[in-house]
């Protein structure tokens, strides 16, 4: 007899949602074994959330997948296997009670991401599923065709007949997320996508903008366009940015980088910015026209205090080409149309994306191609299943990466069980 039905590569989100799944569904949970590399579990989710852990969203379907951006339709079956209503009921069941807030993010009611992980652990724990820490593993093998076996770095062997790769992706490496998935299976005969940072900040050579870091704007309008094609808007949307001694972030910037991907690594791009999205141009103009008649007497840079934060102020009074002391009263029209230009079309250069260090997720991976999307297993290896970020699969920020880790993972586990129960009823 084998010592081990199932064996999970990676304890994060995915895998541990994989193990529980193959256990609640039909493998005993003493056949079943987690391998991590590092010393506990889940070093990704305590992070997550600024430490809070923001674990699914809880939207209406069409929603899920429309966050999204790319190859939604291949989560069909894992998103209504395991949707996020039952990602909500299965960690209040799990003693972990959670709460909704602005934009449908679930969150632990505690506030704290131990509690998810704390969670998982209990349910494994209740199932009997083994997990093996500093379990790096380096080889999986196959006999005719099929897996037989893993061997760690450490010298140890497992025999199996199931294997579920679950390593996560290259974001934050500290976590253990190296990209050791993809290697085991590109030893199988699996490919891999080009691998780049996502849900990541921007890089800017602009050296005003960089003056302004630490300004934190909730409420401003922006579009991302090809400078060579101004009339093609790549990205659109309002919220919260963040400006940095590098460039721009914030929940906003994250998300365009996930619709902005590809074109970023070809050439720059333009971010426009709507300091004051809530008024049309005339509105602004109206706007500005009874400030200055307020100041009329005094100077330029001391008239615009209640019209923009004071990081941006000196900022638009340079772009606006005005200059500083020159009497309100002594403005023209064309140079308060500078000043409105500046204010519903802020521009930034945008020139790269910021590394695998800041990425929340990694954009790229295994070939979905390759996969069966009904069952999570390889199409190219029986019995070799995936889940979570080691798959080309990528979403927005609002829990939406966690979802997919959730889903893939139940499913996979739900697929490894069923190949069990119908292998022993032979």
């Amino acid at each position: 007899m084998r010592e081990f039905e199932l064996i999970v590569i990676g304890a994060g989100a995915a895998g541990m949602m994989a193990a529980i799944s193959a256990a609640q569904n039909g493998i005993p949970g003493e056949k079943i074994l987690v391998l991590e590399r590092n010393e506990k579990p889940g070093k990704k989710i305590y992070i997550t959330g600024k430490g809070r852990c923001n674990l699914t969203n809880a939207c209406e379907m069409d929603e899920l997948f429309q966050n999204v951006p790319r190859q939604a339709k291949f989560l069909y079956s894992a998103f209504y296997t395991f949707s996020n209503e039952q990602v909500i009921e299965f960690f209040e069941h799990a003693g972990m009670r959670t709460k909704v807030e602005r934009g449908n993010r679930v969150f632990p009611a505690s506030d704290h991401a131990s509690d998810v992980i704390g969670a998982l652990k209990r349910m494994m724990d209740q199932l009997g599923i083994r997990v093996e820490y500093y379990a790096r593993v380096q080889q999986i093998l196959t006999k005719d065709g099929e897996i037989s076996g893993v061997d760690l770095e450490n010298g140890r062997h497992y025999d199996t007949i199931r294997v579920l790769i679950a390593t996560g992706g290259k974001s934050y490496p500290t976590t253990g997320s190296s990209g050791d998935g993809y290697t085991l299976a590109q030893s199988l005969g699996h490919h891999v996508s080009e691998l780049r940072p996502s849900l990541v900040p921007f890089t800017t050579t602009d050296e005003d903008v960089i003056r302004m870091q630490g300004l934190a704007p909730r409420n401003v309008h922006v579009r991302i366009i090809d400078p060579e094609r101004p009339k093609k808007v790549l990205f659109e949307d309002f919220g919260e940015m963040l400006f940095t001694h590098f460039g721009v972030s914030g929940p906003l910037m994250l998300s365009a980088s996930a619709v902005v991907n590809d074109d970023i690594t070809k050439k720059h791009l333009t971010l426009l910015i709507d300091w004051k999205p809530a008024l049309t141009i005339e509105q602004l103009d109206k706007r500005i026209l009874k400030d200055f008649e307020a100041n009329q007497n005094k100077q330029f840079k001391n008239s615009l205090s209640g019209l923009a934060p004071a990081k941006l102020l000196p900022i638009l009074i340079e772009r606006s080409g005005i200059p500083e002391e020159k009497k309100v009263n002594e403005i023209t029209r064309e140079e308060r149309n500078a000043l409105l230009g500046c204010l519903k079309a802020f521009s930034v250069t945008l020139t790269g994306l910021r590394g695998f260090n800041e990425a929340i997720i990694t954009r790229g991976g295994i070939l979905l191609k390759e996969v069966n999307p009904s069952t999570m297993e390889s199409k190219l290896v029986p019995k070799l299943y995936f889940a979570g970020e080691v798959l080309d699969l990528d979403a927005f920020t609002g829990g939406f990466n966690l979802q997919i880790a959730w889903s893939t993972g139940y499913l996979a586990g739900l697929s490894a069980a069923e190949n069990y129960c119908s292998f022993t009823q032979k």
